[in-house]
């Protein structure tokens, strides 16, 4: 199984490289919109994204890392979010993803009722898949504003 997690902030009008200037955090990645397609614009918006992907680490783990990452830009973050959403409420703000892959690929020539079986089991057992966290994470993430995003892949 793979996973990762992902805080972005989004918005159809300001650049990923306007947004590091404003809080004066580098970005682990970065989309520019249009850069794909232009019309329509695809990716839709632009995105300035920090993201934890370490093998390992259950997706609250991964989460409480970017957090501790940006804690000391909570103000920043939270006043930027709201100016992004204000601008722009259907694409502009902040988003948390967290994505799981439970079948990885490992499984090549298998039959797919094994693959699926094996894909449950990993479901049912796996301790990585658990997602719970501390009031002072929920605060950090509830301030702003941010819609979540869940996706499970097998």
């Amino acid at each position: 199984m793979r996973q990762y997690v992902h805080f972005a902030l989004t918005s159809r009008h300001i650049s990923a490289a306007e947004i590091t200037a404003r809080l004066m955090v580098e970005p682990d990645e970065i989309s520019v919109r249009g850069s794909r397609v232009a019309a329509p614009a695809t990716p839709a918006c632009h995105a300035w994204t920090v993201v934890c992907r370490q093998p390992g680490l259950s997706v609250s783990e991964q989460l409480a890392q970017i957090v501790d990452r940006l804690r000391p830009y909570h103000d920043q973050i939270v006043s930027l979010s709201e100016t992004l959403a204000d601008q722009d409420p259907e694409y502009g703000g902040a988003t948390l993803e967290l994505v799981h892959y439970l079948d990885d690929g490992d499984s090549e020539g298998e039959a797919p009722s094994s693959a699926a079986a094996r894909s449950q089991e990993t479901a049912d057992h796996d301790p990585l898949l658990s997602w719970a966290r501390d009031r002072e994470v929920l605060e950090f993430l509830l301030a702003t504003n941010l819609s979540i995003d869940l996706d499970v892949y097998s």
